[in-house]
């Protein structure tokens, strides 16, 4: 099964970003064919700082492979790399009707928020789609905001197969609800947008603050606390095994506890589990040369995929 993802160079990735996406591809390059990129492209959208997009590009890079991204067992690359889906994107646009643009929540929601209705962020779905569809990719994992943009790429590969013949693997999204929420520092969903992020490779001191500044109630220390409406109990799940979310828990409920020293466990918590893929970041750095060629050969591998596929498009609309 061909499991495909991409995610944005858009700053420093946090603990959500990490157990809402990254971990689970991760853990997928050991159980599946997994196609995995760094889309630059679609940051063009929002990013108009071109040293902002070079340094997010490779913070990307670095940090995905410090994180575990193994790229023996899985195909990664950068989307700039891969011309062949551009092209793609362009002969898919051919067959989008404008109005199933219109419908994108995610368009609605971004002009929303201030963000420039340029035409590439209207048209944003397409090139998804093309991420897609180029690779015959089967199985989408995205968030739930995401999960209109595959159902889109699966419109337009069923359109175009109808029309020209069956060209596209039809693809299917894959939505863990376990954890498709990651609380932020103020409850809400912990988002770049919203400032309310906790960085996984910062400086403990900025992690440290992030933490102490965790939202809760006024519940006395004294008294018992209810850990399922809590910030600091709902990120330390998921971070901790069984019986220490029992133990944890049975603390918040006796009282004598205060929200303080549940986020110095808390952070203890977050700095022991990064601080393996800190070290090992902190080695890749070093050795930028090895990046470079890591990506080159990851691109290779996905325009080895990309290629036939689009040639066979191209036959099928004329152009060849």
């Amino acid at each position: 099964m061909r499991y495909l993802s991409g995610i944005q160079p858009s700053g420093d990735f946090h603990i959500g970003n990490y157990f809402g996406m990254m971990k689970r591809m991760i853990e997928m390059q050991d159980k599946s064919d997994l196609f995995a990129f760094i889309v630059n492209f679609h940051a063009l959208t929002s990013v108009s700082d071109p040293e902002r997009l070079r340094q997010g590009t490779e913070k990307a890079i670095l940090d995905y492979l410090a994180l575990g991204l193994d790229p023996d067992k899985c195909t990664f690359w950068l989307q700039s790399d891969v011309p062949e889906v551009t092209e793609l994107a362009w002969i898919l646009s051919c067959v989008t009707p404008h109005g199933l643009l219109e419908r994108a929540h995610s368009y609605k929601d971004k002009v929303a928020k201030g963000i420039s209705p340029n035409l590439g962020l209207f048209t944003y779905p397409v090139l998804m789609a093309a991420d897609i569809l180029a690779y015959n990719a089967e199985i989408i994992p995205v968030g739930k905001d995401q999960k209109q943009h595959v159902e889109m790429a699966r419109d337009i590969a069923v359109k175009f197969n109808n029309h020209y013949g069956e060209t596209f693997v039809v693809p299917k999204e894959e939505i863990n609800k376990e954890v498709a929420t990651v609380p932020g520092v103020d409850g809400q969903k912990m988002s770049k947008s919203y400032n309310n992020y906790i960085e996984i490779f910062a400086p403990d001191n900025v992690i440290k603050k992030k933490i102490m500044s965790i939202k809760t109630d006024s519940t006395p220390v004294e008294d018992p606390k209810n850990p399922d409406t809590c910030n600091v109990f709902a990120l330390y799940k998921l971070f901790a095994n069984a019986a220490e979310l029992v133990e944890m828990r049975q603390k918040y409920e006796a009282g004598g506890m205060g929200y303080g020293d549940a986020k110095k466990i808390l952070l203890e918590k977050i700095l022991n589990y990064f601080e393996p893929f800190k070290t090992k970041r902190a080695e890749l750095e070093k050795n930028k040369n090895q990046i470079t060629q890591i990506m080159k050969k990851g691109a290779q591998k996905a325009r080895d995929i990309a290629s036939p596929i689009l040639e066979t498009v191209r036959k099928r609309v004329g152009l060849q």
